[in-house]
């Protein structure tokens, strides 16, 4: 079977969040269960496009509405993602050196749906599933079933993968004339709310959609930035399948970024020096519990409280906590954690901006991952923490649910709260605290020990994935 997974992220070569994760970790999983998985994305011009060996296996020119466009399909030529890597190159759109963020994002993605999908349809043979990821790729489902010049690929199955609702792309329909001609019969396939909506058009047109956790479909229904009703009536064609993380990638014992490996037999000492060290980069007590935040300062991930979680914190438990976040987003959370720092630099750091090793180390080092999100769709954090024996504290929400149990159930390995409120975190954290200093109620270790060995890997989310394209091609 082969699939062709089309992704505006892949991980090592372009990632911002999750979607980067997963398009880097699943089709490898999928190609080793047999399934001939390929990502197509666009050609940004980043580390990994300087530096790995690519070869040109298409040239052709493409209109973006009365715009020519030239265009070039690069294949990486080694495979050393596991999978082949197709990155898709419009010259004066899509060579950036970031992925989003620019004046031109719609157009920038039109280019490239609509530059893959006049490679694929020049193909001598048709793929077995297209897979797209988000609304960047939301469009393609539609035009695979109504754009003229693609007829071909109208019983091809499309799948649409949803990693966040909360962007769905929309424009307004005065830009309608940058697609390829189609069906205007149709056209309401496209339209949400009075805009052409690329999320909505994909949930509409695609065979299936899936979510990338089960209760995140759940959220969807009564919860879905305007789409609720769509999720409601499109309910038959949509499964929830849990992300999986890359085990090869993130594991303790062998991560070249570690200060020290280990693993669940040697944490105790593994995990002390790995702490250690990340303790004096950043001149914190390694005496004290250490909470770490990892991800975007933004609003959707509960960010703009931790100035007050902090401070809040550190009233409440005299001190005896110290917190580390890495992250950028929002400059208003970015200035509010500098200034909180000038307060209690004794027991907070912050690094602005993102660096991967560093992420690496900061779940090898810290006692605890704190995920106070409002919207978490599956969340990859609180995997990465498992695996690395840091306890998650996490938001009741989305993904998070599916993939902590609190401690004070059965087999519970992490610590959850109900509300994106400043006092329910700071209670959450206390528990937390009260973990790290008494364990006589019950051993911090063995916690550590049983979340470690936790299955989080890709293998059976992939042969989920590969059920329900088996279910789609039998129908085709």
């Amino acid at each position: 079977m082969e699939v062709i997974h089309v992704s505006a992220e892949c991980y090592p070569v372009a990632k911002v969040g999750g979607l980067g994760d997963v398009v880097g970790a699943l089709p490898k999983y999928q190609f080793e269960a047999g399934c001939y998985a390929k990502v197509v994305m666009p050609a940004y011009r980043t580390r990994f496009f300087e530096t790995h060996e690519l070869e040109i296996v298409h040239q052709a020119g493409m209109f973006l509405g009365p715009y020519w466009y030239h265009f070039n399909v690069w294949k990486e030529k080694h495979n050393t993602l596991g999978f082949d890597l197709y990155l898709v190159d419009v010259p004066g759109l899509l060579d950036t050196t970031g992925v989003y963020g620019y004046y031109n994002d719609t157009e920038r993605f039109l280019a490239f749906q609509i530059a893959t999908l006049d490679w694929i349809n020049e193909w001598r043979h048709s793929p077995d599933v297209i897979h797209c990821h988000d609304h960047h790729t939301g469009l393609i489902p539609f035009l695979m079933s109504n754009g003229y010049k693609y007829a071909r690929l109208k019983n091809v199955p499309s799948v649409i993968t949803i990693h966040n609702a909360q962007y769905q792309g929309q424009f307004g329909w005065d830009r309608q004339y940058l697609l390829p001609s189609f069906d205007s019969w149709k056209g309401g396939l496209l339209d949400w709310a009075g805009a052409i909506n690329p999320l909505a058009a994909a949930i509409k047109c695609a065979w299936r959609v899936t979510t990338v956790s089960p209760n995140y479909l759940e959220e969807m229904f009564n919860s879905a930035a305007g789409l609720e009703s769509l999720f409601n009536y499109e309910r038959g064609k949509c499964i929830g399948i849990l992300n999986g993380i890359d085990t090869k990638v993130w594991d303790p014992a062998t991560d070249p970024m570690l200060t020290a490996n280990y693993d669940a037999s040697t944490l105790v000492t593994g995990k002390e020096e790995n702490k250690q060290a990340l303790c004096r980069e950043f001149g914190l007590d390694p005496s004290l519990p250490l909470i770490s935040f990892i991800g975007r300062l933004v609003g959707e991930k509960g960010a703009d409280l931790l100035p007050d979680i902090i401070g809040r914190s550190l009233y409440e438990l005299t001190g005896r906590v110290n917190f580390l976040v890495l992250g950028s987003g929002d400059p208003h959370v970015e200035w509010s954690l500098q200034q909180t720092r000038q307060y209690v630099e004794d027991h907070l750091n912050v690094y602005i901006g993102y660096s991967e090793s560093l992420s690496h180390r900061i779940y090898a080092g810290s006692d605890f991952l704190l995920m106070p999100s409002r919207v978490e769709p599956c969340g990859l954090n609180q995997l990465y923490a498992l695996r690395y024996g840091t306890v998650p504290i996490v938001r009741s929400v989305g993904g998070l649910k599916d993939t902590v149990t609190d401690i004070g159930d059965k087999n519970g390995f992490g610590i959850r709260f109900i509300h994106a409120a400043v006092w329910d975190v700071c209670r959450a954290i206390g528990r937390a605290v009260s973990l790290y200093e008494d364990q006589e109620v019950i051993t911090l270790q063995h916690i550590r020990q049983y979340s470690m060995q936790l299955d989080h890997s890709w293998d059976s989310a992939a042969q989920e994935y590969l059920d329900v394209y088996l279910s789609l091609t039998q129908k085709a």
